[in-house]
Order: C-alpha cells, then structure tokens, then sequence
C-alpha cells in the first residue's frame, strides 16, 4: 500500500485530508517541520504532501533539507499562495506538483494517481515488454521466469525503476532504503543488483563504473 507523510497545520483541513487518503493508503500526518524530519529518517514514505506554511517553518525549506540527503520521495505542495516566486521556489527545492488552496478532493486524488503513474507507483509495474512487477506481492516476472523477491531487492527495484534513466548510486540507495542503524556495506546493494540482473536481464540495469546504476 503507498505510504504518505501529510504535512499539514490546518486541523480540520488535516482531518478531512486523512480521512480521504485513508481511504486507499497509508497516512502519517504531522503539524511540525521536526516531527516531520523525525519521520522521514525512521520511515520510508512513497509520498510527501506538505503544506508551504507551519508554525514551525515551511515546507519548501523541509524539502530543500530532504532533497540535500538524496530524499528523491515525490512531492506535492499544498499552498494557499497564489504569488508565482512560491511556486517558482517549490519547483526549485525539488517539487512535482503543487495544488493552490481550496481544493476538491478528486483534484487532489488525480494529481496522486498521476504521480504514481510517473514514477512507477503502481501496484503492478510495466518494466518492459514481458516484464511485469508486483509491489505488493514483490513478485517478478520476465517472460517464463517468476520469482518472488526478497524485501530489499524489492525495495531497490522500485528505487532504481523510480529514478530510472539516472545514475543512482550504491550510497544513494543505503541512505534511501534502510535504517541507519542496520545499513550495510556496498557489498548489499552489489550482490542485490546481481540477482535482480539475473531475472531482468543485463541490459535493464547498467552498472556505470565509479558512479552507480541506471535503469533502463
């Protein structure tokens, strides 16, 4: 199930905003900036929605502090700012969407069902012409092959398939995928994209030496 950290202070807008989410994922909400960075360092999320404005800081600067960790987590913005420097400094600090306040909820719905299109979201993914992927069942298909993977191969499948056509780096994907205090070595994500290279097929992830792995 997508996983999402709303930050929002409106209370009732937080509430119906959970209420609505909830529906079909998984929700963290959260009032605070701190609250909200304690989060995202013990939790992975699929999804941010922030609110540009809190008590305790902004949402653009939150995300500008994900961003600068390799937090490549999509990201909408809520806003009730209609000034275009907002939305210029959103889209800066690494946003993909925004919606301007007030909003329908099947506006807001739309908006997510396209961010998961984008980036592979889905429960089902299509990684190549036999090639399909189940998120939640983490079983693989290439053709004749079925295998079930394993929790962190499923994880960096998804990762490198999020950020495909773009170099990810093996420290990128430790800092992204597991807790700080169980992260292990290079040698984790190596032996995890041989076996992965193995059902896919070389081709589909590339090894760019120095630098890390692209999917194709």
């Amino acid at each position: 199930m997508l996983k999402i950290l709303l930050l929002e202070d409106d209370t009732v807008l937080a509430n119906i905003l959970v209420d609505y989410l909830e529906e079909d994922y998984e929700v963290s909400h959260t009032y605070s900036i701190r609250e909200a960075l304690y989060l995202t360092e013990n939790n992975s999320y699929d999804l941010y929605i922030f609110d540009i404005n809190v008590p305790d800081g902004d949402g653009i600067s939150l995300l500008k502090e994900l961003r600068s960790f390799s937090d490549t987590t999509p990201t909408i913005f809520i806003t009730a700012f209609h000034d275009t420097k907002y939305l210029k400094s959103a889209f800066e600090s690494g946003a993909n969407d925004f919606i301007k306040k007030p909003f329908d909820l099947e506006e807001l719905g739309q908006r997510i069902e396209n961010i998961k299109r984008h980036f592979g979201l889905n429960s089902i993914i299509c990684l190549g012409q036999s090639t399909e992927f189940d998120t939640q069942t983490h079983i693989l298909k290439n053709g004749e092959v079925t295998k079930t993977l394993r929790a962190k191969e499923s994880d960096c499948l998804q990762y490198l398939y999020r950020n495909r056509h773009r170099v990810v780096s093996a420290d990128e994907m430790l800092q992204n995928i597991w807790e700080f205090d169980e992260m292990p070595t290079d040698d984790a994500i190596r032996t995890i994209v041989k076996e992965l290279r193995k059902i896919l097929g070389k081709e589909h992830i590339i090894n760019v030496r120095g630098e890390g792995y692209r999917f194709e």
